[in-house]
């Protein structure tokens, strides 16, 4: 277990405390470009910050403090130009570098003041990349925003899933690094939600983890497997320092505040070899409910919402003081121990773990993926009907997560075949 005094080292993210600062030193996935084809200004809460991401109408993207500087207005309500984004209250606009470019009444009342080169507004930089744009709130110079290699892949459909998760951001992410969970969470809990007393999933009889450079690698091996299966001789990635990776989508747990996290999916789905060449034109995204309005609770479905579930009854930030771990959690203790040689590393003015500056590093960066034949080559449809777990995805359910929109499910479908 840990003491108080770690337990909030680990999950506080303000600006200013130690594991908001190690944070702010990546990039960070806000929102999905196709968000914007309807809207020009989105809200955004990040790390505790309120900020504003707006494009422009020349198409740049900015993202901006939520106030104006003149009377503080709130700047989700106001309105885009050629360059930049306008005050509704004043008019005062200001550029994605911050700097205030037109004051409509000084300029004309007291040019010569040049009032508007004094006034600087927070500002980060945005980038997009795979469909998301992406925020930096660190110290410069900044990082490359990681080229994963999947992001690249051909001939599969991708879709972008949000969730607003009230608790703590370190609590979920605890989950990447918990291969345990997958057997009763998901596998016998979706046995009892079904109302049946069994059969139970096969037992898992070792786990094995290893740290590599994009963060850590976790290994099972259950009842009924042999040594050379995937899950075991590849297994899934615990990506640095907020991600799931599991071969074919990423779960990024990016912090709104100490008590509340946005999870953010990329998810893809290659279609069968009957469906090749396919060329996705847009990235639908959406956001997933995480509360049943039927009844007020959970929403207990989905393998996401369960991982909601198992978050939020940990309480907003769970309390470790209280915690009595035992051998499957070997991989937790590995995950916080290299928070803390990070944050002991950016005292000393070092990168943490897993920043890449060298572009030519940056070129679709490999990670381990058990399913790579089957999600680079691809295979025909009757064989992943037959997939034990994508089985379900392939014949018309979206397995992971609640809410998918008819029109995101339609686009899925056509892609597909089905």
């Amino acid at each position: 277990m840990l003491d108080e005094a770690k337990n909030r080292l680990l999950t506080q993210v303000g600006a200013g405390t130690p594991m908001g600062d190690l944070l702010r030193r990546y990039w960070m996935p806000i929102a999905a470009v196709s968000e914007f084809e309807d809207k020009s200004i989105k809200p955004v809460r990040i790390m505790g910050e309120n900020l504003t991401l707006y494009k422009d109408l020349s198409g740049t993207l900015g993202l901006v403090d939520r106030h104006c500087p003149h009377r503080r207005a709130d700047l989700a309500y106001g309105f885009v130009e050629q360059c930049g984004l306008r005050c509704n209250y004043h008019g005062w606009l200001f550029d994605e570098s911050g700097r205030c470019t037109e004051q409509p009444y000084e300029d004309v009342a007291a040019p010569q003041a040049q009032f508007k080169d004094k006034i600087r507004i927070t500002a980060y930089p945005v980038e997009v990349k795979a469909g998301l744009i992406w925020a930096y709130l660190g110290p410069q110079p900044a990082p490359l925003v990681p080229d994963w290699e999947p992001f690249a892949w051909k001939n599969g459909f991708v879709e972008i899933v949000f969730a607003e998760v009230p608790c703590n951001w370190f609590q979920c992410q605890e989950n990447s690094i918990d291969p345990l969970h997958f057997e009763w969470m998901h596998m016998n809990w979706s046995v009892r939600l079904g109302d049946k007393l069994g059969p139970y999933s096969p037992r898992h009889l070792r786990i094995e983890f290893e740290e590599f450079d994009y963060g850590f690698v976790y290994r099972r091996l259950r009842e009924g497997m042999s040594e050379s299966d995937p899950m075991w001789t590849t297994g899934r990635v615990c990506l640095w320092p907020n991600t799931l990776f599991t071969g074919d989508h990423f779960e990024w747990r990016v912090p709104i505040d100490d008590r509340n996290t946005l999870s953010v999916t990329w998810a893809f789905t290659r279609v069968p070899k009957e469906r090749e060449p396919y060329v996705q034109k847009s990235i639908p995204a959406w956001y997933g409910p995480v509360r049943d309005d039927r009844n007020g609770g959970w929403i207990s479905s989905h393998i996401m919402n369960q991982d909601f579930v198992a978050w939020v009854g940990q309480g907003v930030v769970a309390d470790r003081t209280k915690e009595h771990l035992g051998l499957s959690d070997r991989g937790i203790i590995l995950q916080r121990q290299r928070f803390l040689n990070d944050l002991e590393a950016i005292a000393r003015g070092e990168d943490p773990k897993a920043i890449i500056r060298d572009p030519a590093i940056n070129q679709s960066v490999r990670l381990p993926v058990a399913e790579r034949k089957l999600l680079v080559e691809g295979l025909p449809m009757a064989e992943l009907l037959a997939h034990p777990i994508l089985g379900k995805q392939y014949a018309g359910e979206y397995i992971f997560q609640a809410g998918q929109p008819p029109e995101v499910r339609s686009a899925f479908k056509a892609a597909m075949g089905i």
